[in-house]
C-alpha cells in the first residue's frame, strides 16, 4: 500500500512539473516573439525592405500563435470536469490547427507583399544595418525552436511542437531574408530581395500545413506508430507468464495523458482482487515510461485451447503441455486474441 502511495505522489509530482515546463516555454516564446517583432519592424523601417517587411508580419503571425499556444496550454493543464471527463488536452490540437492556419497566413501575405514589390519596383536603404539585425533575430529564433520542440515532444505538447516548428519557420525566413540581402549588397541587384522572400515563403506553406496535417490526426485519434511501437515494447517487456494473451488494444493521447485500454486473458480460476492487483501493476509499470497512463482492462479467462500458448507452469488444471508462444509485437496487440488465430471461438 505504501509503495502504491508514493507511487501515486511520484505521479502528480511528474505531472506538475510537465504542465510547469510547457507553461515555462509558452512564456519564453511569447517574450522572445514580442522582442523579435519589435528588432524586425525596426530594421523594416530603416531599410524598406519587402523582405524584412514579410519576415516582420511573419513575427505578428508568431506572436498571435504563441498566445493562442499558451492559452491551450493553461487550459489543457486543468483537471477534468463534469463537462470534459477526460480533461481538456484535446484543445492542444486546436492549437496547433489554428498555427498551422496562421502560418499558411503569414506566407501568403509575403508572396502578396513581394510581388507587389516586383511590380511596382522597390527601392532599398540602410541594408547593413537592417541585415544585422534579420540575422541575429534569425539565430535566436533557431535556438528557440529546436528549444520548444524538444520541451513539446519531453513533455507530450503538440501545442508546444507546433510553436516551435513556427518559430523555425520564422528563423528560416529571417535567415533567407539574410542571405537575400547580402547578395543585394554585394550585387546591387535588388530584385533578388522580394524573389528570396517568395522562396522563403513557400518553405512556410509547406510547414503550416504539415501542422494542420498533425492536428486533424490528433482529433481524428490517428494511430500513433512510433507510440504504439514503445508500448508494444514495453508490454513485451513487462508482461509475466500468467498473462496469456493481450488482443484489441486501443489507446489515445490527450496533451499530456495517455489512455489505454485492452484485453488481457487470465487463468479462469483467478479472483477478481488477483485482476484487479495485476491492472494496477500494468498501470504503474506503463507510468515508469510514460505520463499520466489510465489504463482499462477488459479480462478474459482462459480455456483448454490456449494451453499449449501458456507459459505459466504453476497452472494446476493445464491440459496440454506448452508449444509455441505469440510475439507482443504492435501487430498483435492491436488484433484478434490468439483463439481467433488458431479457429477456436473466443470467450
Amino acid at each position: 500500500m505504501v509503495i502504491f502511495v508514493l507511487t501515486i505522489l511520484n505521479y502528480e509530482m511528474t505531472l506538475e512539473e510537465n504542465i510547469h515546463l510547457k507553461r515555462k516555454a509558452a512564456y519564453i516564446s511569447l517574450i522572445v516573439g514580442i522582442l523579435m517583432f519589435i528588432g524586425k519592424i525596426t530594421a523594416y523601417f530603416l531599410t524598406d525592405s519587402k523582405a524584412i517587411f514579410s519576415d516582420a508580419a511573419e513575427s505578428v503571425v508568431h506572436v498571435l500563435a504563441t498566445s493562442m499556444a499558451l492559452y491551450s496550454i493553461i487550459l489543457s493543464s486543468r483537471p477534468p470536469d463534469k463537462s470534459h471527463l477526460y480533461g481538456h488536452g484535446n484543445v492542444e490540437y486546436f492549437s496547433a490547427g489554428i498555427e498551422g492556419l496562421l502560418i499558411i497566413l503569414a506566407a501568403l501575405v509575403i508572396i502578396y507583399t513581394s510581388i507587389e514589390g516586383l511590380i511596382t519596383g522597390i527601392e532599398l536603404k540602410a541594408l547593413d544595418y537592417g541585415t544585422i539585425i534579420i540575422a541575429a533575430a534569425g539565430i535566436v529564433n533557431l535556438v528557440l525552436g529546436f528549444y520548444l520542440i524538444k520541451k513539446g515532444r519531453q513533455t507530450n505538447s503538440l501545442a508546444l511542437v507546433a510553436d516551435g516548428k513556427h518559430v523555425l519557420t520564422d528563423s528560416y525566413t529571417s535567415i533567407g531574408v539574410m542571405i537575400g540581402l547580402i547578395i543585394v549588397l554585394l550585387t546591387g541587384i535588388e530584385v533578388i530581395d522580394p524573389i528570396f522572400a517568395i522562396i522563403v515563403a513557400l518553405n512556410i506553406l509547406f510547414t503550416g500545413f504539415k501542422l494542420i496535417r498533425e492536428s486533424i490526426g490528433g482529433l481524428m485519434n490517428e494511430t500513433d506508430v512510433e507510440l504504439l511501437n514503445k508500448l508494444s515494447m514495453k508490454f513485451d517487456m513487462i508482461k509475466k507468464d500468467d498473462w496469456i494473451d493481450l488482443h484489441h488494444l486501443r489507446f489515445w493521447q490527450s496533451a499530456e495523458h495517455l489512455f489505454a485500454d485492452f484485453h488481457l486473458t487470465l487463468p479462469y480460476y483467478y479472483s477478481i482482487q488477483q485482476s484487479h492487483e495485476i491492472e494496477q501493476e500494468i498501470e504503474k509499470r506503463l507510468n515508469e515510461d510514460f505520463t499520466s497512463v489510465q489504463v482499462r482492462i477488459h479480462f478474459d479467462y482462459c480455456s483448454e485451447e490456449l494451453c499449449p500458448f501458456c507459459r505459466f507452469s504453476n497452472c494446476k488444471v493445464r491440459k496440454y503441455p506448452f508449444e509455441k508462444s505469440y510475439n507482443w509485437n504492435s501487430e498483435k496487440l492491436i488484433g484478434e486474441p490468439i483463439q481467433k488465430l488458431i479457429g477456436v471461438k473466443a470467450n
